[in-house]
């Protein structure tokens, strides 16, 4: 690990004016991902900013009757709360399923948002890697792929993003909301929040460089029946192969997101209305611009099995 120095913040504008102060500068919280690739040089920040001290742990109603979930609130805590239980249990569903119990411990609501690729490629520092050292080529592109993306690629880079429980946020319509170094708030859709790779894939998300995550909103409940299925090469501690987040009404409309396939959660309104004629019809719009490997072709029939099940459980509910 190279040396960095650190910094413990007391306000959220403080925390974002010390990031944009220093180049190389990262906010820390958790720290499950961050560190880790510090450890192999993945990351190399010369400066961390700490923002565990802000408060950004509670889990508070909104005016419109939904709930804003703080940046800090722990996996842990986010899955247990009665609320989300109740009315949003695609989240807590996705959420338990990630990790393992200590982790959930420590990884933080927004700390998920930004995870990164589980690309083997990108962990592996001999070779070239476009998100890790943008222009130096994809390694995976004609290397083995078979846990890499199968859409929303690019000829730059197929990974894929590795977060559950962003796939249920995206089924759900959340918010995130950010402070930047001016003490400027903005709220971005997380359809938006993050990015296809393009021809820069080492940007993943909307956020500005100096701009912090201060909480995650969901909207008003929506109701109907929600499952999170996932698809892994082991019972636990594994990511996704691939995974199906559905919120099924009892009229066999709904919202679908699929996890373990492209470079964000992906979800499209045109597949969504074909749901009341079944997963092919579903699946056949979701990856109508797939672009598989050799290796990973497989995973466009998985998600359609997957789904199939999940709509055939909703109805059996």
């Amino acid at each position: 690990m190279r040396a960095f120095t650190y910094e413990r913040a007391k306000d959220p504008v403080a925390a974002a004016r010390a990031v944009a102060a220093n180049p190389g500068a990262r906010f820390l919280a958790g720290g499950t991902n961050l560190v880790d690739l510090m450890k192999i040089q993945v990351e190399t920040p010369t400066h961390l900013v700490d923002v565990q001290d802000l408060g950004f742990d509670k889990i508070e109603a909104t005016p419109e009757g939904g709930l804003r979930i703080g940046a800090l609130v722990s996996n842990t805590a986010l899955a247990a709360d009665e609320r989300i239980r109740r009315d949003y249990g695609l989240v807590t569903r996705a959420t338990v399923a990630g990790a393992s119990g200590q982790l959930r411990n420590k990884a933080t609501t927004a700390g998920n948002l930004l995870q990164r690729t589980r690309c083997p490629y990108f962990y592996d520092t001999n070779l070239p890697c476009n998100k890790r050292r943008p222009g130096s080529g994809c390694s995976a592109i004609g290397g083995y792929s078979r846990q890499l993306a199968v859409v929303g690629t690019s000829d730059a880079c197929i990974a894929t993003h590795p977060s559950d429980m962003a796939i249920a946020m995206r089924a759900l319509d959340a918010v995130v909301e950010t402070v930047n170094a001016e003490g400027q708030t903005r709220a971005i859709p997380i359809a938006d929040f993050h990015r296809l790779p393009g021809d820069t894939p080492h940007i993943e998300t909307a956020l500005a460089t100096d701009e912090l995550i201060t909480a995650v909103t969901l909207p008003k409940p929506i109701g109907g029946t929600h499952v999170y299925e996932k698809v892994r090469d082991r019972s636990s501690y594994a990511f996704a192969v691939v995974s199906v987040a559905a919120v099924i009404q009892p009229d066999g409309s709904g919202r679908v997101a699929v996890g373990g396939v492209a470079p964000k959660p992906w979800r499209m309104a045109e597949a969504e209305a074909a749901l009341p004629q079944g997963a092919k019809a579903v699946t056949t719009r979701l990856f109508a611009e797939a672009r598989p490997t050799e290796h990973n072709r497989f995973k466009l029939a998985l998600v359609e099995r997957t789904l199939a099940g999940v709509l055939h459980e909703t109805r059996t509910a």
